[in-house]
């Protein structure tokens, strides 16, 4: 009782994520989609039209990654965060025409996050979280496929 208890929360978890992301994918495109229709629309497109274009292309590779690997790209996460906080400083400094603190204070989180990324990035070499399988030499594989 206990395995088909577990062997069906495991089908309806499963269930759940591939309907989640999904659901993410879909909207992502479709956000896309109409912001790029409203650059159209507009008639010309500004750095932030395209860094918002950025953003949406970094979660959906986030949300392709998920599919092909079952594991969240914590990177990507990361990478947004940047885009979104560039965007913020280029629009804030193309509207307001003066640099003040908020520009130091959001170029400052831009340096965190980056240095951030270099964490994810050594630890990750460092420490993977699943180990590889080693490749056998040829002559190996040959010895293999012969016992």
């Amino acid at each position: 009782m206990h395995d088909f208890a577990q062997s069906v929360g495991n089908l309806m978890v499963e269930s759940f994520h591939y309907l989640a992301l999904f659901g993410i994918g879909g909207i992502t495109a479709w956000a896309s989609v109409v912001a790029f229709l409203g650059m159209l629309e507009k008639g010309h497109i500004t750095v932030d039209d395209i860094l918002l274009l950025f953003i949406y292309l970094e979660l959906g590779a986030m949300v392709g990654i998920y599919f092909k690997t079952n594991h969240m790209p914590v990177r990507f996460l990361i990478y947004v965060a940047i885009t979104a906080l560039t965007r913020l400083l280029i629009s804030d400094v193309s509207h307001h025409h003066r640099p003040d603190m908020g520009v130091v204070y959001v170029s400052g989180a831009i340096l965190l996050l980056g240095l951030a990324i270099l964490v994810v990035r050594y630890a990750s070499s460092r420490f993977p979280s699943v180990q590889a399988p080693m490749r056998l030499g040829r002559e190996q594989e040959r010895e293999a496929g012969e016992a």
